[in-house]
């Protein structure tokens, strides 16, 4: 009875900690209305942030937003609906975002859907520069943003959600390893530049993670191979240690790590969350 009782005040001590971890603190969230990057906003929230989460379709993001959890009723979380493609209106939409709730952006989770999958040697020249501009410029242009920000308060959070790719390229994604390996090298080194005013830089992995986008590879796989569902799936399971895919929440708790106060001497690394499956360390 009393190690239940112990249990259960541990959880709850442990819970309100969390929930104590991004007080007073915003954050933003790129793909934040689904897949991980809902699930990031989600996790964010149960620290503490205040959350606006950003993506293109604003009834998906009116549905997301009022599902996120608010531990203090003073915290009123938010969205951008915005076509990234826009860099001014991106920006615009940012700044009056940030001016509308009265603090800065101390977090950033940068975080988008990755590029079509097909072998590199029939990609065009306009896949490369489409990507390139989707997870680079992009991600360039909200970090220049909030960096000032961060640098003033001595404390800031960029977190990328990219790819085991950046280690070990995938077969059939040619245009997104190459350009995940970019966004990789660009997070290293914004990292090195930025340490010493108290802001880290890091990315996260995720391997096959049950999203809609996990969905669409192994249909298309199937459909290319003239396979099943269920035989590509296993295939894809098969070379999974851990014997599943991973779920949304799982990468989310490794963002919320390295957001959190607790990773502030964690800087410039790439972090797989994959249950195993990439191939070396």
């Amino acid at each position: 009875m009393k190690k239940a009782i112990f249990a259960e005040n541990n959880l709850e001590m442990l819970l309100a900690q969390k929930s104590e971890n991004l007080k007073g603190r915003s954050a933003l969230v790129c793909g934040g209305s689904k897949g991980i990057g809902f699930a990031s906003a989600i996790y964010l929230a149960e620290m503490g942030a205040k959350v606006t989460i950003l993506a293109r379709n604003e009834s998906d993001l009116q549905e997301a937003v009022t599902a996120l959890p608010s531990p203090n009723p003073d915290i009123k979380h938010s969205y951008i609906a915005c076509d990234t493609n826009n860099i001014e209106e991106l920006k615009s939409k940012i700044i009056a975002k940030q001016s509308e709730q009265g603090q800065p952006y101390l977090i950033l989770v940068n975080n988008s859907g990755g590029p079509p999958a097909g072998p590199i040697s029939s990609a065009k020249n306009e896949d490369f520069q489409a990507a390139f501009y989707q997870h680079l410029i992009v991600n360039h242009t909200i970090s220049l943003l909030l960096i000032p920000a961060m640098k003033e308060n001595h404390f800031g959070r960029i977190i990328n959600v990219i790819s085991t790719s950046v280690k070990q390229p995938l077969p059939n994604l040619g245009v997104s390893n190459t350009i995940r390996a970019a966004v990789a090298n660009w997070s290293k080194t914004m990292a090195n530049e930025l340490a010493k005013d108290g802001i880290t830089v890091n990315n996260v992995l995720p391997g096959a993670t049950e999203t809609d986008r996990l969905a669409t590879i192994i249909q298309n796989k199937a459909a290319k191979t003239g396979s099943l569902l269920q035989s590509v799936t296993a295939e894809m399971l098969h070379e999974i240690p851990a014997g599943r895919f991973g779920q949304p929440r799982e990468i989310a708790a490794a963002i919320g790590f390295l957001a959190s106060t607790e990773s502030s001497y964690i800087t410039g690394i790439n972090i797989p969350v994959d249950g195993g499956r990439t191939g070396n360390l």
